[in-house]
């Protein structure tokens, strides 16, 4: 049953070949599971560029990396915000812009910006494995806390997930982003991330519920994206990560 549930939080968070479609209900009464799959693509990610020499590329390739791995399907989600930020009008026109198919300047916009912090933070950080496990665990609870807490303005995969949850499974999430602490990054900048992975989510679930009425899909996967690039700005600026920067980054 572990298992099981752990190959169908994968097949919904990567690409990863794993067999036949696992029963996707296991994961959606366990969606305090999402950091573990945080572990995976981060890991994966900063092995594929860790031994590249060159800041410039390193950080691209890890980029890439972890588009290629999480199917960009996060990174469409993004996108989709970024149009539903950008549309005029009332919440009737924001939801229909958030949820076309259609990429518009909003979410081109908002794409190049987050990718740009991302190649920024990066670029900065020489050893992009920890970085990028630290950044992909608390980008995945960011997305558990959104499911536990984002009420959805329609019927969907998010609204599944939604009615699935606990108002105590973004605890259990947090508590499966505890062996970050083994890592070699600083106590100070690693609390800052964690409290990034906090605030970007409720953040975005007072703006969507302003906005949107409620949360969907799109929403939780920008939460992901957006987390994931603050948390890496985060290890470079704050002050003890410059002691970082200076030996492992």
């Amino acid at each position: 049953m572990l298992l099981n549930t752990l190959r169908a939080l994968l097949q919904f968070t990567t690409i990863l070949p794993l067999g036949a479609t696992a029963d996707f209900t296991l994961f959606a009464k366990r969606s305090y599971l999402y950091p573990l799959a945080g572990y995976v693509t981060g890991g994966i990610a900063g092995l594929a560029a860790f031994w590249i020499s060159d800041p410039g590329i390193r950080a691209a390739v890890a980029i890439v990396a972890v588009l290629i791995i999480t199917g960009a399907n996060h990174f469409d989600g993004l996108l989709d915000l970024g149009d539903g930020l950008m549309a005029h009008g009332g919440r009737e026109r924001r939801v229909r812009a958030l949820t076309d198919r259609q990429i518009g300047a909003g979410g081109i916009a908002a794409g190049s910006l987050t990718l740009l912090l991302t190649f920024a933070a990066l670029s900065s950080i020489t050893q992009v494995l920890w970085a990028l496990i630290v950044a992909e665990v608390l980008a995945k609870l960011s997305m558990a806390f959104l499911t536990a807490y984002g009420p959805p303005f329609r019927e969907g995969l998010h609204a599944l997930l939604h009615h699935e949850a606990k108002p105590w499974f973004p605890a259990i999430a947090a508590i499966f982003c505890a062996p970050l602490v083994f890592l070699p990054v600083p106590l100070l900048p690693l609390s800052v991330a964690l409290l990034v992975a906090l605030i970007i989510p409720f953040l975005l679930l007072v703006m969507s519920e302003q906005l949107f009425g409620g949360v969907n899909g799109d929403v939780v996967g920008a939460s992901g994206e957006i987390t994931r690039a603050v948390v890496l700005c985060a290890l470079v600026m704050i002050p003890a990560g410059t002691l970082f920067a200076s030996t492992l980054f």
